[in-house]
């Protein structure tokens, strides 16, 4: 049934890829994805202004509830591909292929609604907005409710992955993508005439010890067994050459796997700032936006779900997948009902990888018909207690 529908989803993703939307703004997704639940005879309800949730029942309906979900959202990114598909808006582009999770998705919708005389329990569709944006559209529907009326057993989403090959998936059990938090730094001290430093109290030459001071927060601080990321991404102050700012702002993120370890890792950012700063004579305004958790695979669902991939697609194609600092809030997810992420592969190219969040982004579009039929097999097949 996939390989019969994957034509109509590849349309459908091209449909989503030239009409992106960014961030909690995607009004138009949403309607597309209620007309085509509507089509099917698939009751829904819009959570979180643009979420959009669904569901099945199969055979005693009661007996499981699984939840499939895909993100809706796309980034501020000017598209460089020229296809007949392109955006069509511009400085927003599906870079990270929500367009392709959303699109699987519809698909499995179809798949599952055709043969729910042949499966049991209920599946519940969870279109999502505001992946790529704190606080993340996962708290929001979470706190609306998603994974209530019926509460799901289980979760399961996926990940386009550029540099797995065409008609392959990967999993990996327990911890698998991290945390990410946002660190915003305002150094204050006392600008004037760059010839008479002696007079000042220069921001720049602090946000210069500060920056290399806080590399000792991974390096001497945590455990090296366990990954962990601290990086100062921006530097900001002054304007001229012979003017001392009395202003310097940094910007950063921190990335852990280890939920206690990143909020001890917090409190050891802010007392060295605080104090390396004090002891240059500058103020300090320190802001961490606490942002997604890490995402969390359990080890029992996640055997599963690799089981009855390798009972679908064999196992030859069906990988272990790496670990990764990036984030998604996923996580979110995993933190109430076990969860398992894991990754489609879409190379095009394996001598020119396509990697997410770049202007250049594409994927393979075999990988639509993969996607669409594993997330169906996943969700009729798996029983999770």
């Amino acid at each position: 049934m996939a390989k019969k529908y994957a034509p109509e989803f590849i349309a459908v993703r091209r449909h989503l890829h030239a009409h992106p939307e960014l961030s909690y703004q995607e009004f138009q997704t949403s309607v597309f994805v209620q007309r085509h639940l509507a089509a099917l005879g698939i009751p829904f309800e819009i959570k979180a202004e643009t979420g959009v949730v669904g569901l099945i029942q199969g055979h005693h309906p009661h007996k499981k509830t699984i939840a499939l979900r895909a993100d809706m959202d796309a980034l501020p990114i000017v598209e460089a591909n020229d296809v007949p598909y392109k955006s069509t808006k511009e400085g927003v582009m599906h870079a990270c292929g929500h367009d392709v999770h959303t699109s699987c998705l519809l698909g499995a919708a179809k798949i599952l609604n055709e043969l729910k005389s042949e499966w049991e329990g209920t599946i519940k569709l969870i279109f999502q907005p505001g992946e790529e944006k704190n606080p993340g559209g996962a708290s929001l529907l979470i706190e609306e409710g998603v994974l209530t009326n019926p509460r799901p057993d289980a979760i399961f989403g996926l990940h386009v992955h550029p540099a797995l090959p065409t008609g392959q998936v990967s999993f990996r059990p327990g911890k698998i993508m991290a945390s990410a938090d946002e660190l915003y730094f305002t150094i204050r001290g006392k600008g004037g005439h760059a010839a008479a430093p002696q007079s000042c109290i220069d921001p720049i030459v602090i946000a210069s010890h500060l920056v290399i001071a806080l590399q000792q927060v991974i390096s001497r601080r945590k455990n090296p067994l366990d990954p962990s990321v601290l990086s100062i991404t921006a530097i900001s102050g002054g304007s001229t050459t012979n003017v001392i700012p009395g202003e310097v702002k940094l910007m950063g993120t921190f990335r852990a796997m280890d939920e206690t370890w990143r909020f001890e890792a917090h409190e050891i950012i802010k007392t060295i700032s605080q104090n390396l700063v004090s002891s240059m004579g500058g103020d300090l305004d320190l802001h961490i936006d606490v942002g997604y958790p890490n995402v969390f695979n359990n080890e029992a669902l996640t055997a599963l779900a690799t089981e009855n991939a390798i009972r679908y697609m064999g196992t030859d194609f069906v990988k272990e997948t790496e670990i990764r600092m990036g984030a998604e809030d996923f996580g979110y997810y995993t933190q109430e009902i076990p969860g398992c992420f894991y990754r489609l592969g879409v190379m095009q190219d394996p001598q020119n990888i396509r990697n997410v969040h770049t202007p250049d982004f594409d994927i393979d579009e075999a990988a639509i018909e993969t996607g669409m039929g594993m997330m169906a097999w996943l969700g009729a097949s798996v029983e999770f207690d």
